[in-house]
């Protein structure tokens, strides 16, 4: 597969709008800000959830929380996708018969932008899951997705207040999604994966955001054994990872990062000061920006 095979879309006009203010100088001011619209998903006739998003790929969104939720079996069959722009709804229709009204009853709220949320039984199946110790990630790799994740043109070098997700292989970035809460984000790529048949193996998750528990609980769920994110980390996220063996990269930037689970994965094949650091500048319309 190529590199951004789906990639972020910072000129769609349908994602961010052009408001004015003042600058800190009292003067007249513009600013590109991200779109917020909710989506109400159903599952079949049950009304699952009212996400907060900026409103693309709302079938991959809708899939992929339903999956990360537990709602949706890997081996369902999905006999339809409709959304509905002008009411705002998505619904996933499945061959398998589904009520989940007692289901719904148990969620907690997570720290995620937006309020994510996770289910009771999710930390069940969570803890059953084994994730392939045959897994490898080169330090080289490490440094080539934050280079070539980080200078991609994208929502939030346009208009910033957003989070993105990526799944890489190897040293490439295949699906780069954005949104305003990172759950949305890692469930679009969850969504993406099972509409595409495209499997866990072999595969790298990259997070421009915090390393929590909810984003490593839906790593481990979509069966990807490495997580890697510029940010840092929550002291439950890492207990959580070295709970499920979970290698678990933060702080990655330039020619540094840190892993506080899953090490045995890491193969050091290059020397970090022949790496150049990173610039936290990148160019785009309108002047530069960081990030």
């Amino acid at each position: 597969m190529k590199e951004f095979h789906v990639a972020p879309a910072p000129d769609d006009d349908r994602l961010t709008e052009q408001v004015t203010g003042i600058d800190h100088h009292g003067q007249p001011a513009e600013a590109r800000v991200v779109m917020e619209r909710p989506l109400t998903l159903f599952l079949n006739s049950q009304e699952i959830v009212t996400m907060m998003t900026i409103g693309d790929h709302p079938d991959c969104m809708a899939v992929g929380y339903l999956l990360n939720q537990n709602m949706l079996l890997p081996d369902d069959r999905i006999t339809a996708i409709d959304h509905d722009q002008e009411l705002d709804v998505v619904v996933v229709r499945t061959e398998r018969r589904t009520d989940y009204e007692e289901k719904l009853q148990k969620k907690t709220l997570t720290s995620g932008c937006a309020q994510g949320t996770v289910f009771g039984d999710v930390m069940e199946s969570f803890e059953g899951v084994k994730l392939p110790t045959d897994a490898v990630l080169k330090a080289s790799w490490i440094y080539a997705l934050s280079r070539k994740i980080n200078q991609r043109p994208s929502l939030y070098l346009a208009a910033g207040a957003i989070h993105g997700c990526v799944l890489c292989q190897e040293d490439r970035p295949l699906i780069y999604m954005e949104d305003v809460g990172r759950h949305n984000a890692i469930d679009k790529i969850a969504g993406w994966m099972f509409l595409n048949d495209v499997s866990a193996d072999g595969k790298i998750f990259y997070t421009t955001g915090r390393l929590t528990s909810e984003m490593v609980i839906k790593a481990v769920q979509m069966r990807i054994p490495i997580l890697i994110s510029r940010s840092g980390f929550t002291a439950w996220g890492v207990e959580l990872a070295r709970q499920a063996n979970l290698t678990l990269i933060g702080r990655a930037r330039g020619q540094r990062f840190l892993c506080l689970a899953g090490e045995g994965r890491l193969v050091f094949d290059v020397d970090p000061d022949q790496v150049p650091e990173e610039s936290r500048r990148v160019q785009r319309k309108g002047g530069d920006v960081e990030y």
